[in-house]
């Protein structure tokens, strides 16, 4: 990778940008891991964000950092990171957040990233700038991670329904409102420990660009704990417009099939961040809130709003590569 000659303001501007990403990251997806526990019922709003702030945070002591390499290193090519690319990238993948909390619509802070990265590092070198072996896991888990979500959803539940098949309404009830405490503490640990990750890619890479460490250097411990604390920060504010969207309008939810969903999704996060793979945690939890709605009667979902919300994944990486290939371009006049 080669050494930039960039001021240390602009590096410092450039760091506090992916730190508001990472913040707009969690504030976007705080919904994910509080939708469903908000509206079932088990915890009030306020009390629910900071259950998975706290866990968003506490997520720097169980993953290794294998998202983060991923997203620093097997992307795009490291030769064409300069501050050029990483402001196209992180401008257009917040102004793609921000269109879409605007309208309350769930899409995918970690692709619209991605789609930042894709679409800078295009514009300023070309396809052959594209590292395809990382690009094919990532957009390969656009389908998969929903599909996870989805099986591990409706098997939770059905397996839950077949434990308690005895058992009366009030009594199952009773139980999940306290197991869902544990379930919606681990979907939030998932959350903190595959997106923070993705942060800390790009401020990686631009450290390396920049000369500050080399690529054979360990990340070093203040962008681990600051991108821990953004992505925590922006959870405790939280994304509210999307909490109605993802808590009821895809399928009505008692507090066990919020425990079934918010596990399936948690199994699939672990499953992916284990492996090194930066997925959507709006696609996982989707996926999971329809596997339980449709393993009760497939009636229980509704599919039209679900199928709005893949409309939203679908465009995602290419909205936001064209953001981020203009942005990149304003920033070679700007910078």
């Amino acid at each position: 990778m080669q050494t930039l000659q960039i001021s240390i303001y602009v590096l410092g501007f450039l760091i506090l940008l992916a730190l508001l990403f990472d913040f707009m990251n969690g504030f976007h997806d705080a919904a994910n891991a509080i939708a469903t526990v908000v509206s079932t019922g088990v915890l009030k709003p306020q009390n629910a964000v900071m259950l998975a702030a706290f866990f968003n945070f506490v997520a720097i002591l169980v993953f290794q950092l294998k998202v983060a390499g991923t997203v620093g290193k097997g992307t795009i090519d490291p030769m064409v990171v300069d501050h050029y690319v990483v402001f196209g990238a992180l401008v257009g993948a917040i102004a793609w957040n921000a269109l879409t909390w605007y309208y309350g619509i769930p899409s995918s802070s970690s692709h619209a990233l991605i789609g930042g990265l894709v679409g800078a590092a295009v514009a300023k070198a070309g396809t052959g700038s594209l590292v395809a072996s990382g690009l094919v896991k990532t957009i390969a888990f656009i389908v998969l991670s929903p599909l996870l979500g989805f099986l591990f959803g409706t098997m939770m539940m059905i397996l839950v329904s077949w434990l308690f098949v005895r058992s009366t309404p009030g009594k199952v009830d009773k139980w999940f409102r306290r197991l869902q405490l544990v379930s919606a503490s681990m979907y939030s640990l998932g959350h903190g420990g595959n997106d923070a990750q993705k942060t800390m890619g790009i401020i990686w890479m631009l450290l390396i660009a920049a000369g500050v460490t080399t690529s054979k250097d360990p990340l070093p411990l203040w962008v681990i704990i600051s991108c821990y604390v953004a992505i925590g920060l922006g959870t405790l504010f939280g994304g509210w417009r999307i909490v109605k969207t993802m808590g009821q309008k895809i399928t009505k939810l008692k507090p066990v099939g919020g425990f079934c969903a918010e596990t399936g999704g948690a199994i699939t996060l672990f499953l992916a961040t284990s492996l090194g793979i930066p997925v959507s945690t709006t696609h996982t939890i989707t996926g999971a809130i329809v596997g339980v709605g449709s393993a009760k009667k497939m009636s229980a979902v509704r599919w039209g709003v679900a199928g709005n919300i893949v409309w939203a994944w679908i465009f995602t990486i290419p909205a936001s590569a064209f953001m981020a290939a203009i942005a990149w371009w304003i920033g070679t006049l700007i910078l």
